[in-house]
């Protein structure tokens, strides 16, 4: 049994005639006919019952009219799930992520992008830059957010956001109490940066223009734990906006005020230039449209 000679077998059941039938399937009447007892043949049971008048369906007939329909049924709603999938319309997709931008940026951009695809299941990995590398060229994740950007040719990476700066300082900080910190102020001021490039570099370059060298007195892993660091001494970090969202026992945030230069944190994505998937380059409309907004410094 086959598709085709069900497709018969259902025109001829809801015709009860097997002229209007032939003509309803664009054939003629014979080759109907040799299929129906064809098919009452595989299936081992009488099918239909002639009458002056038609065909009516025996109890056999009645059960694999009522099957049938429900298999074309499941037939069409397997194409139409190939094809949302196909078009990325639902699916999976496996998302990478790291560090600050988890308690910020990346949420934002996630929640719409399952609020424009609610059929799409979005499944979070975490791991640091150089996991995340091995994650997508081994399809285990689709594309990854993070600040830190891989150089791998093989890579395409995208600018989502841009973030300013706070100051993390201990609630028993002088500057704890203040409405925003000068650069100025964090002359002699013992700083402790994260792992990244990033975050020493910026600190270097606003100091050097301010006219003094910062003073950096330790690193830490991340940027999450230079802020635990912050809130157990007397050292100060340099955070991303998203940080405030994250609330650490002892620690307070306060802006960064750099005055007329620009200073600020970047997030990125990256995926395989190669990757074709569907449900990726929906992501990406997402991303490019969540960074035309926030480009502006946030």
């Amino acid at each position: 049994m086959d598709l085709r000679q069900l497709s018969y077998f259902v025109a001829a059941a809801e015709e009860r005639n097997l002229g209007r039938a032939a003509e309803r399937l664009h054939m003629s009447q014979p080759p109907l006919t040799r299929q129906i007892k064809a098919l009452e043949e595989e299936v081992g049971a009488q099918l239909f019952e002639r009458a002056p008048r038609g065909m009516l369906l025996t109890q056999a007939g009645e059960a694999l009219l009522q099957d049938a329909r429900d298999i074309f049924g499941l037939v069409d709603q397997a194409a139409d799930r190939a094809r949302r999938v196909g078009s990325g319309e639902t699916g999976r997709i496996d998302v990478g992520l790291h560090g600050s931008a988890m308690f910020g940026v990346v949420p934002q951009l996630l929640a719409r992008f399952s609020q424009a695809h609610p059929e799409v299941e979005v499944s979070l990995h975490h791991g640091q830059t150089p996991q995340q590398v091995v994650a997508i060229r081994q399809r285990r994740v689709l594309v990854a957010f993070e600040r830190m950007v891989p150089l791998d040719a093989d890579l395409a990476v995208e600018l989502v956001a841009r973030e300013r700066l706070l100051v993390a300082v201990s609630d028993a900080h002088p500057f704890a109490g203040r409405e925003s910190v000068p650069v100025a102020l964090l002359r002699d001021q013992p700083i402790v940066t994260a792992s990244s490039r990033s975050a020493p570099a910026i600190t270097l370059r606003l100091c050097r223009n301010a006219g003094f060298e910062p003073r950096f007195s330790g690193q830490a892993g991340d940027l999450v734990m230079a802020t635990l660091m912050t809130g157990i001494s007397r050292q100060l970090a340099l955070v991303p906006q998203s940080m405030a969202n994250l609330q650490l026992p002892g620690v307070t945030y306060v802006p960064l005020e750099t005055g007329s230069e620009e200073a600020f944190m970047e997030v990125h994505c990256f995926y395989r230039k190669d990757e074709a998937s569907p449900v990726l380059q929906r992501m990406l409309e997402v991303v490019r449209e969540f960074g035309s907004q926030a480009l502006t410094v946030r």
